[in-house]
């Protein structure tokens, strides 16, 4: 088996000439993309409503098609869900991803075409691995199995021809044999609908396997290597798996939890994010050495980038790549050959990196806090958390925060209810540090800070351990692909989570 590791790295290296091309050329491959997507999409239902036979540039398509959100392509997957054909895409539709969103009861449905799937999710797939063996090129990673922490299944037949589950399932039902000979466990146990007994199965069917990657949200995983440390006996995973090399990780900021896995894995391992939703494969770090990941051009997705200022408006402007500065944050609009036209995901980035183009994701459009004029992002909170548990030696699991508006007794403040894996011996100097932090990272919360006239000290509750997955599973929003919500501008989350405290 070691002798694939060398073959894998040449074919990783014939693979780089079509990664450097579109690095080398990203506004000629974005306009490429963008024509090949027209070109299907012509004879579509939305295609001749908006006129995609007669567009011949980039600012006839932005002005032809308005920005959609999920609402507003409803009622096209209604009908896709009916089989009916040629209203997004020139190609049927049989797969759906259902996106749980955070904690919203509402699920959106994402149409998957065999493009999206090939085109896209695979071949950003392949690109993480094939630039992961280029930056590593002794690497024994495909010499073992990767080990995916995915979502539970759900799967739902719409009709005979038509599913949906998860993304994670929808990838894992499609994976081509090369994938399914390289990751662990068996397809039975990787799709179990019950979180609890998959983590159990997880952990007894992977024990003994040549694990030399971990793939998964960080909270689930950690879950997972606990319990199995706790079953063998074993006080590191490296003694569990010597030959661990890699973690592939996405969805959350990684920043709170990389101090917890260096601990419980016990040896230096390459951490890797990837941004991969329901909507497409987007980028990858490509170098562990920068700070951000590298955006996919070339993969069936055309992107334009909205200033967050300009969210609510009712003609928001986009920009292209050519027009985007370093860390100015934008939410990604994004056209894909899975049938999405000008469809803005939430999320929100910042560049890193002009060249080539690299991003990270800094929070969600709707989840941050700005009651007070402080416009705090998820990338701030969560630098803060690390920054403060560095400093008071503690370890946070999980965490979210709300305002607590003005009342007749005190000015406002921020809440945070925190899961500890260790507590600082003093939460009141934690609560400080976490207060320094975010000076330093926002100006605007500084500047709310001053004198505490606008904004108190930040108010800190440690939750009992577990009790925010007690919170998810009441919501039956427990496994994979669930994340606690970091930021809220209302108190929702935060006050139904302390009503469970205080049963």
């Amino acid at each position: 088996m070691k002798l694939l590791s060398p073959a894998i790295s040449r074919l990783a290296r014939i693979r780089q000439w079509r990664t450097e091309n579109w690095l080398q050329n990203p506004i000629a491959t974005q306009r490429e993309v963008l024509q090949d997507l027209v070109t299907h999409a012509q004879y579509t239902e939305i295609g001749r409503k908006y006129g995609l036979t007669k567009l011949f540039s980039i600012t006839d398509f932005k002005s032809s098609i308005p920005i959609h959100e999920y609402e507003d392509i409803k009622p096209y997957v209604e009908r896709l869900m009916n089989e009916e054909e040629h209203l997004l895409w020139n190609t049927p539709v049989n797969w759906f991803a259902k996106s749980s969103g955070t904690t919203n009861s509402k699920s959106k449905f994402i149409p998957i075409t065999k493009e999206s799937l090939e085109g896209c999710h695979f071949q950003g797939a392949k690109d993480v691995l094939s630039l992961y063996y280029i930056a590593n090129p002794e690497s024994d990673l495909l010499t073992g199995k990767g080990l995916v922490i995915g979502g539970s299944h759900q799967l739902s037949f719409v009709s005979d021809n038509i599913q949906f589950g998860d993304l994670s399932a929808v990838l894992l039902q499609n994976t081509p044999y090369w994938g399914q000979w390289l990751r662990t466990p068996e397809l039975s146990i990787a799709l179990l609908d019950e979180w609890e007994e998959k983590i159990e199965k997880l952990a007894e069917s992977t024990i003994k396997e040549n694990v030399t990657s971990l793939s998964g949200v960080p909270t689930w995983t950690l879950v997972l290597l606990k319990r199995i440390l706790e079953i063998t006996g074993k006080e590191k995973i490296a003694d569990v798996w010597p030959n661990l090399e890699l973690y592939i990780h996405g969805g959350v900021s990684f920043v709170p939890y990389k101090q917890q896995f260096e601990q419980i894995i016990g040896k230096p391992i390459n951490y890797v994010e990837i941004y991969n939703a329901s909507e497409g494969f987007f980028a990858a770090q490509d170098d562990l050495s920068q700070d951000g990941m590298l955006l996919f051009l070339n993969h069936g997705i055309f992107y334009e980038f909205m200033p967050v200022e300009e969210y609510g408006k009712s003609n928001p402007r986009t920009i292209g790549l050519s027009k985007v500065e370093i860390g100015k944050h934008y939410a990604p609009v994004i056209t894909t050959n899975g049938g999405l036209w000008r469809y803005l995901i939430g999320d929100t980035i910042v560049f890193t990196s002009l060249s080539p183009h690299r991003i990270k994701v800094s929070g969600r459009l709707k989840h941050y806090i700005n009651a007070f004029g402080e416009e705090l992002m998820i990338d701030n909170a969560d630098k803060a958390i690390a920054i403060a548990c560095n400093k008071t030696n503690s370890v946070v699991n999980d965490y979210t925060a709300a305002p607590k508006y003005f009342d007749a007794s005190s000015n406002g403040a921020h809440e945070w209810l925190i899961e500890f894996e260790r507590q600082p011996n003093n939460i009141n100097e934690f609560a400080y540090e976490l207060d320094c932090a975010l000076k330093t990272l926002n100006s605007d919360y500084e500047a709310k800070r001053h004198k505490d006239i606008a904004l108190q000290m930040p108010i800190i509750k440690a939750l009992p351990k577990g009790l925010f997955t007690q919170w998810l599973s009441k919501k039956d929003k427990v496994g994979g692909q669930h994340k606690v919500p970091r930021l809220s501008n209302t108190r929702v989350y935060i006050d139904e989570i302390l009503e469970m405290m205080e049963c």
